[in-house]
């Protein structure tokens, strides 16, 4: 196979997700098949990967040819809609991973518009054939909705100020460096991070496509199957605590008769992961990245 850039936790994913050689696995965030080359590596010629990436040209760009892998150009929001006709999969999955970052094509991609580094038009669609884009939510959001995104998905403590200022100024913003210049008193990279995260959350709905993917994963992975997810903000890392202690999305620890608590998740084997200092010299990317592993019982 091809060079694939190291994807950030490999060898820890790998230590805890792959178990059964011959088991079958899906990587929803395919990206450029970092994970997946992995996962390939270890399983044997009986094992099987499903690759699902929203991203049309992740997959056209990183594609491999193995008669193991199966893709999917899907977002892994309906993955269970999308593997329902595939009965042998179904309650039989081994592992499932999803490295909810954004992949090192998309960031490195000027055109794309999801970094500061590059003066292009503000887009931050992952999925390109969907319409909104991060142009269209700055001229076209009410101050209401705007201060709502920045609060929720950028969790600053004062969203009005950033939202009035674009309100005021949407006509004069049209490229990434518009929008940095309009807030170049705060030009420090952790605001700005920030600023871009919430727009691109809000262009990709990645947190309700998140709540779906995990309340789906309970019903594709079969007893012992495992669950890991690499997360980069707290709003993710949060939610996806809350549902490997609970089985829901609420986070709510509901008890039978009997005061058991009833969840589908293995509690002692639950795992939170960080990079190391080594991995995050090699790779900056990898600093805010948070890897979070749970068991089906």
């Amino acid at each position: 196979m091809k060079d694939i850039p190291l994807p950030i936790l490999l060898t820890e994913v790998l230590e805890n997700l792959i178990y059964d050689l011959n088991g079958i696995y899906i990587d929803t965030t395919f990206g450029n098949g970092g994970h997946s080359f992995g996962i390939l590596n270890k399983i044997s010629n009986q094992g099987k990967l499903i690759a699902f990436d929203q991203d049309q040209f992740a997959i056209i760009k990183n594609k491999m040819f193995d008669k193991r892998i199966l893709f999917f150009n899907e977002n892994f929001r309906n993955i269970l809609k999308i593997l329902t006709p595939y009965k042998n999969i179904i309650k039989n999955v081994s592992g499932i991973i999803a490295d909810l970052g954004l992949s090192s094509y998309q960031i490195d991609t000027p055109p794309r518009g999801f970094s500061i580094r590059f003066n292009q038009m503000l887009d931050m669609r992952m999925d390109l054939s969907k319409k909104q884009s991060a142009l269209n939510i700055i001229k076209t959001y009410s101050f209401e909705q705007l201060t709502h995104m920045f609060s929720t998905y950028g969790e600053f403590k004062n969203p009005q100020r950033i939202a009035r200022k674009i309100v005021l100024n949407s006509q004069f913003i049209n490229t990434t460096f518009d929008l940095v210049k309009l807030f170049q008193r705060n030009n420090k990279r952790k605001f700005l991070s920030r600023l871009f995260q919430a727009l691109r959350i809000e262009v990709n709905d990645e947190i309700n496509a998140l709540k779906k993917l995990l309340k789906q994963s309970i019903n594709l992975l079969k007893p012992g199957g495992r669950l890991a997810i690499i997360s980069y903000h707290s709003l993710e890392d949060r939610l996806v605590k809350h549902f490997f202690k609970s089985g829901n999305i609420q986070g709510i620890l509901r008890s039978d008769k009997k005061g058991n608590k009833l969840s589908p998740f293995n509690k002692r084997y639950t795992k939170r992961i960080v990079p190391t200092k080594e991995e995050i010299s090699k790779n900056h990317r990898a600093r805010s990245a948070r890897l979070r592993i749970t068991q089906k019982i």
